[in-house]
């Protein structure tokens, strides 16, 4: 039986070798503690749009990569950063021209 702590360096080690050997995009340096979500969407996009690894069309890899970095970082992530992270998915879907995603607010 594995304990709670060993799952832990588990899924440490399985997230650090994805990010590190998978076909992922090559982020720019602190793309996800930029202040602008749209700022952090055009880096997104260009390592996207760059990239020679990913299997999956541009938007698809870029979103991909935001989702994994919010996932990851669960409830570690500050509230202030997690809506930025979320509005920069907005700003994504607008620079790919998919329609942005409906909220409580908005409606």
């Amino acid at each position: 039986m594995v304990s709670s702590k060993q799952k832990g360096e588990l899924a440490g080690k399985w997230s650090q070798k994805v990010t590190e050997t998978s076909d992922s995009l090559d982020l720019e340096e602190g793309v996800f503690t930029l202040e602008d979500p749209r700022e952090i969407a055009l880096s997104l996009q260009r390592s996207a749009e760059q990239s020679q690894r990913r299997k999956s069309e541009p938007f698809r890899s870029a979103m991909s990569m935001l989702n994994f970095y919010i996932n990851r970082a669960g409830r570690h992530l500050p509230e202030a950063q997690r809506a930025r992270l979320e509005q920069a998915k907005d700003e994504l879907r607008a620079l790919y021209g998919r329609p942005r995603k409906q909220s409580a607010d908005r409606k």
